[in-house]
């Protein structure tokens, strides 16, 4: 059976490359970047700036692919508070791009959003709950899975907590690798423990994105999170838990967290927010049960054989 075309873009991304590797034994997976090449064993890298309508068109053209996913942009918080224009184009304007040719070669678009796109006030969030972002980047990710649903033919979203693993880019760092050097340094960090997420291994969600695919839904959103949640401090702490290392170089804090201004949320009254996401619709769909953040963690360890 020939195996369908899968078209990643963002390739050098950290969850792009990460599918990358996890997908290349089922699809045949070609992947775009913009300035950061990456070199992954089976898989063509080609260049595209998904901002330039005329290059992802051609790129389209010349693949035809079946899927189509969108792992461009920047998931800072910190970053499209202070750069909203740029973030804006790349979280958004990029996927306009892809939607535009995704009818003419009858492809189906993935896009990976987060829970950012809900302001954290409730308790837990489901995937009919409407968006209310308190933040930049959560209110593009929530302008993308609008566009994507008003505009796609064919498409799925798949809505995930905080991911962490290890990135192909050695200077683009996610939490886990930050609070592994952290611990390594033997140097007390601390950590901000007031704004609570789910915590998954990318991995979890490569796995569930590759299962999905294989059962070719079309227009579904799916909500990926651990079974529990955790703030930055306790996941550190876990971390350090897990892994041997001394728990007490993690220390309790306050970090910024960069409000969209004129939105008023319980996080202004001091009260702590929880981005948790309900996961019955995943679950149920293919039969499994998500891990808590502590299982992820010991999946991440053992996987990495402690490194």
């Amino acid at each position: 059976m020939k195996k369908k075309t899968v078209l990643i873009f963002g390739l050098s991304s950290f969850v792009g490359s990460n599918l990358a590797t996890f997908l290349k034994e089922d699809f045949k997976v070609v992947g775009t970047y913009h300035k950061n090449k990456v070199d992954i064993d089976g898989v063509l890298a080609i260049p595209c700036d998904v901002l330039k309508k005329e290059q992802v068109r051609l790129t389209m053209l010349a693949f035809k692919p079946d899927i189509a996913i969108y792992c461009v942009g920047n998931a800072s918080i910190y970053f499209c508070s202070e750069n909203s224009e740029v973030s804006d184009a790349l979280n958004t304007g990029g996927l306009v791009n892809v939607i535009d040719f995704s009818q003419r070669y009858k492809t189906q678009v993935c896009l990976v959003s987060s829970s950012n796109v809900f302001s954290g006030d409730k308790d837990s969030y489901s995937e009919l709950d409407i968006p209310d972002p308190s933040t930049t980047y959560g209110k593009q990710m929530a302008s993308s899975e609008f566009y994507l649903q008003k505009n796609c033919l064919n498409y799925l979203i798949f809505r995930a907590c905080k991911l962490y693993g290890h990135s192909f880019r050695l200077r683009s760092e996610n939490i886990f690798e930050k609070v592994g050097k952290a611990l390594m340094g033997d140097s007390v960090n601390t950590f901000d423990n007031r704004i609570a997420f789910g915590w998954l291994d990318v991995l979890f969600l490569c796995s569930i994105m590759k299962n999905v695919l294989k059962k070719e839904p079309t227009n579904r959103l799916f909500q990926v999170s651990s079974s529990d949640v955790k703030t930055t401090y306790e996941f550190a702490t876990a971390v350090a838990k897990i892994n041997g290392f001394d728990e007490q170089l993690v220390n309790k804090g306050r970090v910024s967290y960069p409000m969209i201004k004129d939105i008023e949320t319980k996080f202004d009254d001091g009260h702590e927010q929880k981005y948790s996401l309900e996961t019955a619709n995943i679950e149920g769909y293919l039969n499994l049960k998500m891990p808590t953040v502590e299982e992820s963690l010991h999946l991440t360890r053992d996987r990495f054989s402690g490194i």
